[in-house]
């Protein structure tokens, strides 16, 4: 399966890591496309794959084409784009907001799957939710599903309007843990902790406390109940949580990085 992928950033670099790990094809069959000369240097020294400077050249004969740029450089991509596909091809973008319609319309071409991956992804523990065209066939969405199988969870969903709401959850998800893993390695080290053991208790504890839903299959509300003694200190601890609003402040996080995917679509 020739693959190129147009735009070589962390999410593009992932996908590469993750077919060639699973043998979806050979490096001497993916190419790619980027501005940045030192970012193919890297590419192409890391993991052995072709690279050009050209986003036309890089696409022609490719089976797959990964859109893998920043929004505001999706015009640009696609006008150096438009005409230069064949039918055969698929075209796989994963550009926040960019909607299926605008990348058909500025292409040209029928054959386009939109997905949202997120940066687990790196390391094979993603999750992405995607859709495609009623151009795509159906040999074209299981090349597409193996490709984002090789990140972690797939999940295909016929309606492209969750696309954006997977953008604020899950897209965007990674960040918002991150942000309270932050905070609670900083708070322990307020209290007294050495900052390295605070680091290791916050990671094994989010890592676990994840796996733990995962395997037991119970909801987040019954987890949380188990493990809250009445009068206890996770019970106190929760409280300032919710006097503090925090479901609110959450919600309000999710909305506000969903009208901005919307934004971007528009």
């Amino acid at each position: 399966m020739k693959t190129t992928f147009i735009g070589g950033g962390v999410m593009g670099e992932a996908i590469i890591k993750g077919i060639l790990a699973k043998g979806l094809t050979m490096p001497r069959d993916i190419t790619a496309s980027d501005i940045n000369p030192e970012r193919l240097s890297n590419l192409k020294q890391g993991y052995g794959i072709e690279t050009s400077r050209s986003n036309r050249q890089a696409a022609e004969a490719s089976d797959v084409v990964v859109l893998a740029v920043k929004p505001q450089n999706l015009k640009t991509i696609t006008e150096a784009l438009r005409g230069g596909l064949q039918p055969y091809q698929l075209v796989l973008s994963i550009i926040a907001g960019a909607t299926i319609a605008t990348i058909t319309n500025s292409l040209g071409h029928s054959a386009v799957v939109r997905a949202m991956p997120n940066t687990p992804a790196q390391i094979g523990e993603g999750m992405t939710v995607w859709t495609a065209s009623r151009g795509v066939s159906q040999s074209q969405k299981e090349a597409a599903q193996s490709i984002l199988g090789a990140l972690g969870k797939e999940v295909y969903i016929p309606n492209e309007k969750y696309i954006d709401m997977a953008t604020a959850v899950s897209g965007s998800g990674p960040a918002y843990i991150f942000l309270v893993m932050e905070a609670l390695v900083d708070v322990a080290v307020d209290i007294g902790l050495p900052r390295e053991m605070a680091k290791d208790l916050v990671l094994y504890t989010v890592l676990g406390a994840a796996r733990l839903a995962q395997q037991t299959a119970k909801c987040p509300k019954e987890l949380r109940q188990k493990v809250t003694s009445p009068g206890g200190t996770t019970e106190m601890g929760l409280l300032q949580l919710e006097q503090g609003d925090l479901r609110a402040l959450i919600a309000r996080a999710v909305i506000a990085a969903y009208e901005r995917a919307k934004e971007l679509g528009s």
